[in-house]
């Protein structure tokens, strides 16, 4: 089975080159983007427009329970034949809710303490945007589990941007 690979913007082209994901997620503020790197087949390149905070901002784009609903869909579309790579700008918090999301979803009997345990292992940086974890644990049941799990992860030294890393999408 193939990982979850999360990176920051500045590492996808070389992570995609290395590792021939099938399928990315971008998580990046408006108005900014990324266009799909080649040999990724149409439809296998989720963009969403979001800004990393936790709550709601005039002006900003929050997380929102259909953002969730986005990403779960999408990643029910994802076969494991070939890595998924999850990307934000700094691959700390959108990126890693992103990726723990996906992996309690597709680990509805996992603990989820033992999943953002392997998250902190994985990546000493990663710091999960709540907003994401919240509206995704409610969507997924976890009835506050997923949140008191990452917030078990503690900080992260307010690193300024992650290595690349993987997280395995079956625990």
């Amino acid at each position: 089975m193939m990982p979850l690979i999360v990176c920051p913007l500045s590492h996808v082209q070389a992570q995609v080159a290395a590792r021939a994901p099938s399928h990315i997620i971008t998580l990046l503020s408006p108005p900014e983007t990324l266009a799909t790197p080649a040999g990724i087949g149409p439809g296998r390149h989720l963009r969403l427009s979001v800004h990393d905070i936790d709550a709601p901002m005039a002006d900003m784009v929050a997380p929102n329970a259909a953002l969730v609903q986005r990403i779960l869909a999408f990643g029910e579309s994802w076969d494991e034949q070939a890595p998924m790579l999850i990307h934000c700008w700094a691959g700390i918090s959108r990126s890693t809710a992103t990726a723990f999301t996906l992996a309690c979803a597709r680990n509805p009997d996992a603990d989820e303490m033992a999943i953002a345990m392997r998250l902190r292992a994985a990546s000493p940086t990663a710091y999960p945007n709540r907003r994401i974890i919240a509206l995704a644990d409610d969507i997924l049941g976890r009835q506050g589990r997923m949140l008191e799990a990452v917030e078990a992860m503690g900080g992260n030294n307010f690193a300024a941007e992650g290595a690349p890393f993987e997280l395995a999408a079956r625990h």
